[in-house]
Order: C-alpha cells, then structure tokens, then sequence
C-alpha cells in the first residue's frame, strides 16, 4: 500500500489531482498535465508573468513545452495496473498556507483568492471561475488570507475606489458619503499609477545596487592595493633603515678605529720621550755622585784635575717642550660626534615631520567636494612662505618673505644649487599636499603656479620655466586677461578682472583649480590630473617693479 500511495504522489498531477495526462515537465523541473499548465499559464497572460505552481520559480517568458515521452510511458503502465492518483501531502494546506475555503475535512492549498467572492480556492473549485460565464469577470489573485481587508467596515463593500486626499481604500458608497468632492479614482487605476511608480523605483534600486556591486568591487580591489602597497612600504622602509643603521655603526666602528690608532700613536711616542728622560735622569742621577764624590775630596790637586771632565753636562730633553693638556686628548672628537648626533637629530625630526604628514594623507574614500564659498575654501588655507634659496638675484623678498617684486639691481644672496638662475621665480618653502588653498595679491604680470621641486633651475630653457614642461602648471595673470600654461601648451582664458587669485589643490583627487577673488569667487581654469610628488607653490615676476604677494590667514 506505501509503495502504491508513492507511486501516486510521484505521477500526480498537482494542478487537477489526477494521474499525468500528455506530461509536460517545465525548466524547474516539475511536471504537469500538458492542458492544466497551459491554463494555468493562460489565465496569468494578463500580467505576462509565469511561475511553477509548485515552487514559485518565476520565468520571464513563458516556457516552451514538449511532451515528456519517458514519464508518459511510465504513467501508462501505473494506468494498467489500476492505479489512481490521490493528493499528495504536499498539496494539504499547512499552517502557513491559504487553504481552500469550499474544502471539506482536510483542505487543500489554494492557488488564487477572488477579489470578488473574497474566497479562496484550490484547482478544483476554482474551476467554474474558468467554465462559468458570469465567473469570468471576477478578479483573481495570488492566494490572500487579508481578504476581509478589502471589505468596507462601514457599508460591507468591496473597496474598489481610492481616496487620494485622504490616501486610503475606499467602497463606492463611501466615495458619495464622506469622502464626496474629494479626490477619489477607481482602486485599480491608483493601482496602474503607483506600479509605474513602483517599476521606476525598482528601476533605481536594481541601478543602486549595481552601483553599489562596482563600489564594493572597487573597494575590495582598493583594500587590497592599500596592503599591498603598506606591505611593500613597509619591507622598503626596513631595508632603508637597516641601510642607514648600517651606515651609522660603520661610521661608529671607523671613528673607534681611528681613535685606537691615534692612542696607539701617541701613547708610543709618549713613552719614547719618557724613556729618554728617564735615561737622562739616570745619566744625571751618576753624575750627581760622582760631583758628591768630587766635592769631599781633600786633595786639591786631584779636585783640580778631574772637575773639568767631571762638570760638563750633556744636552738636557727641556720639559718645557712638553706640552700637556690635562683631560683633553679625544674631547674634541667627542664634540664633533656629538653636533652630528644633534644634526642628524634634527633631520630625523624634520625627516619624522614629513613622514607623519604624508602619513595622514593617505586616504582611501572619495575627496571631500570642492568647496562652494571663499569661507568654505578659507577652511583649508595654508600660510605660504618663499624660499630665498630659490629666489632669482633680482627678486627682493619681504613681509616675512610673503611678497616678492621684481628688481633692476642683483640682490645679495649666497650662492645655491636650489636659486632660479634666469628666470624670475621663486617656489615656496612649503611642499604641498592633500587639500590646500592660498591666495595671491599681484600687480603688473605675475604667473602664479605649482611645481615639482625636481624642476631645473639653471639656464633659460623651457624645462625651467613656470607652465612650460610637465612638472609645473601656471595661471599667467595680466590688465588684459588670464593664460594657463602647462608642458608648452597655453589656453586663453576669459574671466572678471581681479587682483587676487585663489588656488586650490586636492593633491590626491589631482584637482587644481584657479579662481577670480573679489566679492564673489569666479573659477578660472580647473585641472584634473595626476599628481606624482608633493608641491609646491611658485611666482613667476615679468617686469620691473611688478609684485605678487600671498595672503596670510588670519
């Protein structure tokens, strides 16, 4: 009997309860009668939407379905051996389900509600919605255990109409009672609105989710680049400082050396004279006794004779050629060792300085937006200072070297290798990075500009000048206009003319902008790019007496 209700449940149709008829299995895998699955399917056209009754599996068209011959055979031999089909227990309405409301004793799952008799029905009682004429206007549903919900609480009918002053459900009746004059339109065309509505919303989230997909993939694509790169800094930075530890301890065992062979040196020619005048001493010390010896003679003549020989004193090593530094022999190298210690004190703290900035800039989220107001970019302002060892000769730094003007007469400065030789510019202290803004006050010409610090500086050719090759972009500022130049390529550029420029530098989002400053804030030029060292800020001065001052931040 167990095998025989197995065979049942295997070769059952779900849909009318009965042995196979012309199977048909659909892509999820289940099997239908081939007449009950296209009904089905026929009655869900409206809606261009298709599922399994079984498993819900959805299908965007509907399946193109061919007889299963295998399963047709088997359904066959069941068939003549007198079998019949009985429901499976899968087909029993469980505590979850909707049930079938016309089922008596153990009901069935429903497969659809009607919105109009407010039941639900399984495939069997659901049937006369298909067969009976005055049925076939009725709505038909997914399977609803809220269909009370629909029923007005007030007139006991069906809610067909939608208040949209009051946006709620409403029956026909209520629509000329309480709700008259209000906005109200039939339930199913607020319905036919809001799911246009719903597709576009849809629309957005599928969007945003991909969206989000590719910046998921880029972050995990950017959070391993960071360990990688952290990783690699890492082995470099260790290796650099092996190599000046290294470095350091053979200077250490090179000055030990030294001061051991020094020692060495002086100790033996120190002993070299300590033993002549020990010798002499001796030497003196015998002819002391022989002169005592001399001297308590009785006999004159014998005294007479032999002082001579006995008085003559050889040549004395003079102590006063000695010359003795009580407790300074090595001091002085001590001393030297120790500005050393102090010089390299101070680079390591500069040094540590720009490691930990550079540090902080290390960012893996999106820059912050370009600001919109001067306020705005006033919250980034960096105080920039002019290195006079970079000012050509005829440029005369001031104010705290924030202004520079172009002279007719050399100014004494000392030579240096970092001193703009022919051009008239001067590039600021500071090396520029993450987000900055400055401004700059100029008359006459001025190019305000940002440059690498590896830019060459001797001679007159273009690698030296300001927005001629690659490793410096500049904003050319004059009566009659604005020029941006960068790598010999130059760009008119319109705007209101104004003495103050403001620049504006996202080092790692690669954004440089320059703008018109007066009452309002005009840009100017922006440039997005690729910055591969720090910067930093730079003047170009054109003729005598023109000037260019930065602004300092108060």
């Amino acid at each position: 009997m167990e095998q025989n209700q197995l065979h049942r449940e295997t070769f059952s149709c779900s849909i009318c309860l009965d042995l196979l008829k012309d199977p048909v299995t659909i892509p999820c895998g289940h099997s239908y009668c081939m007449n009950c699955i296209r009904s089905f399917w026929d009655k869900k056209e409206e809606k261009k939407s298709y599922h399994c009754p079984q498993c819900r599996q959805t299908f965007k068209r509907r399946p193109i379905m061919g007889k299963n011959t295998m399963l047709a055979t088997l359904v066959e031999q069941l068939k003549k051996t007198g079998l019949q089909a009985a429901p499976a227990d899968h087909c029993y309405a469980g505590p979850e389900d909707v049930a079938c409301d016309f089922c008596t004793g153990r009901k069935l799952k429903a497969i659809n509600s009607c919105l109009f008799c407010l039941a639900s029905y399984c495939e069997k009682h659901l049937q006369p919605h298909y067969d009976s004429a005055p049925f076939k206007k009725h709505k038909l549903v997914e399977p609803s255990k809220n269909l009370q919900e629909n029923i007005c609480s007030r007139h006991d009918e069906v809610m067909k109409m939608f208040c949209r002053t009051d946006q709620k459900c409403i029956c026909y009746l209520c629509s000329v009672d309480e709700h008259k004059g209000h906005d109200t339109v039939s339930a199913a065309a607020e319905r036919t609105e809001r799911q246009r509505e719903l597709e576009v919303r849809r629309e957005e989230i599928q969007q945003r989710i991909q969206d989000r997909e590719k910046d998921v993939k880029l972050l995990q694509q950017e959070v391993e680049a960071i360990n990688h790169s952290a990783d690699k800094t890492v082995e470099d930075s260790e290796k650099i400082f092996t190599e000046l530890i290294r470095l350091i301890q053979k200077r250490s065992s090179d000055v030990k050396q030294q001061i051991r062979s020094q020692q060495e040196t002086e100790v033996s020619r120190v002993k070299e004279l300590q033993e002549k005048l020990e010798q002499e001493i001796t030497e003196l010390k015998r002819k002391d006794a022989e002169l005592k010896q001399l001297s308590n003679t009785e006999d004159h003549n014998q005294f007479l004779h032999n002082y001579p020989s006995l008085s003559a004193l050889s040549e004395s090593t003079h102590s006063s050629s000695i010359n003795i530094r009580p407790l300074r022999y090595f001091e002085d190298v001590t001393a030297a060792v120790s500005e050393l210690r102090d010089k390299l004190q101070d680079i390591l703290r500069d040094t540590w300085t720009n490691i930990s900035l550079t540090l902080t800039e290390v960012e893996v989220l999106q820059s912050e937006p370009e600001p919109k107001s001067r306020a705005g970019f006033l919250k980034y302002s960096c105080e920039i200072t002019l290195d006079p060892n970079t000012a050509n000769r005829r440029l005369l730094l001031s104010e705290e070297n924030r202004k520079v003007t172009l002279m007719d007469q050399h100014q004494s400065y000392s030579s240096h290798p970092d001193r703009f030789t022919d051009w008239f510019q001067v590039l600021s202290r500071e090396s520029l990075t993450g987000r900055c803004y400055w401004e700059v006050e100029w008359r006459g010409r001025v190019s305000v500009a940002v440059a690498y610090k590896n830019i060459s500086r001797a001679g007159r050719g273009n690698e030296c000048g300001f927005g001629y090759k690659d490793k410096s972009w500049s904003l050319d500022c004059y009566q009659e206009g604005y020029t941006f130049g960068h790598n010999k390529i130059w760009t008119s550029i319109s705007g209101p003319g104004s003495s103050r420029v403001g620049v504006y530098l996202d080092h790692r989002a690669g954004l440089l902008s320059f703008y018109s400053v007066s009452e309002t804030m005009t840009l100017l030029h922006r440039v997005q790019t690729t910055f591969t060292q720090p910067l930093h800020a730079g003047v170009l001065v054109w003729y005598i007496g023109d000037s260019a001052e930065f602004y300092k931040p108060k």
